[in-house]
C-alpha cells in the first residue's frame, strides 16, 4: 500500500509538471528569436542541400578534365618512346613484341589505367597483367573497340585512331575513358594499344569528399545555430525589456524607461520608446493640468454666479446689480471657452486662411488699434517693407495679445514699441515695453496654457491663455517666438514668420 501511494504521488507530481514543461516549450517556440533562428537554420540547410549536388557535379567535371589530360600526356609519352624505338631498331613483328615487353617492364601505368596490346590482331599482353572483367580480351566492350579499330584504314598514318568514353557496365565503376593507338611497321598496322582509364577511383574519392563536406557543412550550421540561439538572448534583451515596460504602463504609471546601450536598430528602438514615453507622459500631464486649470477657471465664475443668484432679493436695484455681475462673469466664461476653441483649432490643417499681406500696412493698422486701446508712450516703427503670406486675422490677434499683455504690465508713463522688419527671408514683429519684466525662471513656461508669472500680481481677467494662443498662431505659420526680458527693465517679444 505504501508503494502504491508513493507511485500515485509520483504520477501526480509528473502530471503537474508536464503542463508547466509544455507551456515552457510553447513559450520558447513562440519567441521571436527562436522563429528567426529556425528560419536561419532552414535557410542554411536548404542552401547546403542545394550546394552539395552542385559541388559534386563540379568536382566530377574537374576529375574528368584531369583524367583526360593525364591520358593525353600518357599517350604522348608512349608515342615518343615508340617513335624512338622505330628510329633505332628494325621494324618487324618480333621487334614490336620486344618493344611491348620493354615498355611493360618500365612499370605499371597510373592507378585505374590499363594497357591492352594486340599484335597481328591477337591479344598479346596487358599492363597490369590482370585486366578487369569488363575490358578483358573476350569482353563485349573490347570486341567493340577492336571492331571500331578495324573500321579505320590499315594504311592510315594516324597514331590515335579512336577515343571516347563509355559508361561502365558495373554499377559504381563510373565511366571508362579509352584511346585506340595504331602501331605501324613498314607502313602497315601490325598492332594496337588500347589504353583505358576507369574513373571509379576518383569518383569514390570525390564522393567521400562530398560526404565529408556535407557532414562538415551540416555540423557548422547546427553549431552556429546553437551559438546564435544562446547569444541572441542577450541581443533580444531590449525587446524583452520593451515588452515588460509596455505591460507595466498605465495611466498612473508613465515613468517606465529603457536603458539604452550600444548602437544599432535595437538601441534606436529603445531610444524611440523612451522618446515616445516622454511625449506620452508630457501629454498626460498636460491634459491633467489642463483639466485641473480649466475646471478651476470655470468653477470660479460659476460659483460667483450661483452665490449671487441665491442671495438676490426682490429689490430691483439689487437685481440689476446682480444681473450685471452675472453677465460680466458669463462674458469672461465665453472668452475663456473661445480661447480654448482657438487653441484646439490651431492643430487643424484649416486653422489658417492664407493671403498676401503687406508688412508695412499691417504694422500701421495694428499700431493704430494699439494707440486707441489706452494711454501709453507709444512708438510705431515700420521698417519692414515687403510682402508675406499668412493669415492676417490670426497675426493681428497674436500681436494684439502681446500688446494687451504689455499694457497690463506697464504704467501710463512706460513705453510700448511696435516694430516690424524683413530680414533674410523672414518677417519679425516686435513688441517691446519698459514694464516690470519677467523673471528668468518664468520665461520658459509663460507660453504654457494657464501659466502666469510668479513675481507679479494678477492684472488680467484672462485665464492665462493669451501667450499660449500667440505661440500656437506663430507655430501654425511655421515660425517661432523670441523673448528677451529683464526684471525692472522690460520685455521684448519678437514673432518671426517666414515670408512664404
Amino acid at each position: 500500500m505504501k508503494a502504491t501511494r508513493l507511485l500515485l504521488k509520483s504520477s501526480s507530481s509528473l502530471l503537474n509538471k508536464t503542463p508547466q514543461a509544455s507551456n515552457r516549450w510553447q513559450r520558447l517556440f513562440r519567441e521571436t528569436r527562436t522563429r528567426v533562428l529556425f528560419l536561419y537554420l532552414l535557410t542554411m540547410l536548404s542552401v547546403t542541400a542545394i550546394a552539395t549536388p552542385i559541388f559534386q557535379h563540379l568536382l566530377f567535371r574537374q576529375i574528368g578534365v584531369r583524367v583526360r589530360k593525364d591520358l593525353v600526356e600518357e599517350t604522348h609519352d608512349f608515342k615518343e618512346d615508340y617513335l624512338e624505338w622505330v628510329s633505332t631498331t628494325g621494324e618487324t613483328d618480333k621487334n614490336l613484341k620486344e618493344f611491348v615487353n620493354e615498355f611493360i617492364r618500365q612499370g605499371p601505368p597510373e592507378d585505374d589505367n590499363f594497357h591492352a596490346f594486340y599484335v597481328d590482331n591477337k591479344f598479346y599482353r596487358a599492363n597490369p597483367p590482370g585486366l578487369p572483367e569488363s575490358i578483358s580480351p573476350d569482353s563485349e566492350l573490347m570486341n567493340e573497340w577492336l571492331t571500331l579499330a578495324a573500321a579505320e584504314p590499315a594504311d592510315s598514318d594516324a597514331f590515335v585512331i579512336a577515343r571516347g568514353e563509355y559508361p561502365a557496365p558495373d554499377p559504381g565503376v563510373g565511366s571508362i575513358l579509352y584511346k585506340i593507338i595504331a602501331l605501324h611497321i613498314d607502313d602497315e598496322r601490325q598492332g594496337l594499344l588500347i589504353a583505358t582509364h576507369f574513373t571509379s577511383g576518383e569518383r569514390e574519392e570525390a564522393l567521400a569528399g562530398v560526404y565529408v563536406f556535407s557532414q562538415v557543412a551540416i555540423g557548422v550550421v547546427l553549431a552556429s545555430f546553437l551559438l546564435a540561439w544562446l547569444c541572441s538572448r542577450q541581443l533580444f534583451a531590449p525587446v524583452r525589456s520593451l515588452a515588460t515596460a509596455a505591460r507595466s504602463i498605465s495611466e498612473e504609471n508613465l515613468s517606465e524607461r529603457l536603458d539604452v546601450n550600444g548602437k544599432g536598430e535595437l538601441a534606436d528602438l529603445s531610444f524611440t520608446f523612451n522618446d515616445m514615453m516622454n511625449r506620452l507622459q508630457n501629454a498626460f500631464e498636460s491634459q491633467r493640468n489642463f483639466i485641473n486649470d480649466a475646471s478651476h477657471e470655470l468653477r470660479t465664475p460659476i460659483t460667483i454666479i450661483q452665490g449671487h443668484l441665491e442671495l438676490m432679493g426682490t429689490d430691483p436695484i439689487e437685481q440689476q446689480e446682480t444681473l450685471g455681475l452675472v453677465m460680466d462673469e458669463l462674458d469672461r466664461m465665453s472668452r475663456f471657452v473661445n480661447d480654448l476653441l482657438l487653441l484646439t483649432k490651431s492643430e487643424r490643417p484649416d486653422f489658417l486662411r492664407l493671403e498676401t499681406i503687406d508688412v508695412a500696412d499691417l504694422t500701421d493698422e495694428i499700431g493704430n488699434k494699439a494707440i486707441a486701446m489706452t494711454s501709453r508712450d507709444w512708438t510705431i516703427n515700420t521698417h519692414g517693407h515687403g510682402k508675406m503670406v499668412g493669415d492676417r486675422q490670426r497675426i493681428t490677434g497674436a500681436l494684439l495679445n502681446l500688446i494687451t499683455n504689455a499694457i497690463q504690465h506697464t504704467q501710463e508713463t512706460d513705453t510700448i514699441e511696435l516694430c516690424s522688419k524683413v530680414i533674410n527671408g523672414t518677417v519679425r514683429f516686435s513688441v517691446r515695453d519698459t514694464g516690470e519684466g519677467i523673471a528668468p525662471h518664468d520665461q520658459a513656461r509663460i507660453f504654457e496654457r494657464f501659466s502666469r508669472t510668479s513675481n507679479s500680481y494678477r492684472r488680467s481677467e484672462g485665464a492665462g491663455l493669451g501667450l499660449a494662443i500667440v505661440k500656437a498662431i506663430v507655430e501654425a505659420h511655421r515660425g517661432h517666438i523670441e523673448l528677451v526680458s529683464k526684471p525692472g527693465v522690460g520685455s521684448t517679444f519678437t514673432l518671426i514668420f517666414p515670408l512664404g
